[in-house]
């Protein structure tokens, strides 16, 4: 699903980059303004949208969201992680061997002890 996505985002974002290219900029009549007889203001007149300014807000639109989608995507993943997966390391002591535990020596009978009374 995502690679279907990926490309419709790359073959949007080449269309959208050759209708902006192919479109003629807003000040070409600027020259005209300024004694060229021409009726228009000075940054000329919108009049009807053309083909390629409907094609170029649509392509925006598609581009905007296949964005939002894939980031919502990739954004999605954070319930996996390798760190939880891993079994965990014990630690070893290097160079040393630790100290066994001492343990209290039995006490020694003495003699008075075998003695009765």
């Amino acid at each position: 699903m995502s690679l279907i996505i990926i490309v419709i985002h790359v073959v949007v974002c080449i269309a959208l980059i050759m209708i902006v290219l192919l479109q003629t900029g807003k000040g070409a009549d600027m020259g005209a303004a300024f004694g060229g007889g021409s009726s228009q203001t000075l940054f000329g007149s919108t009049g009807a949208s053309t083909f390629l300014s409907k094609a170029t807000t649509v392509a925006a639109v598609v581009f905007m969201l296949t964005s939002l989608i894939l980031a919502y995507m990739s954004g999605d993943k954070g319930s996996k992680s390798i760190v939880m997966d891993a079994a965990p390391i014990e630690e070893t002591q290097t160079g040393t061997e630790p100290a066994p535990a001492s343990t209290p020596a039995p006490a020694e009978s003495t003699a008075d002890d075998s003695k009765t009374e």
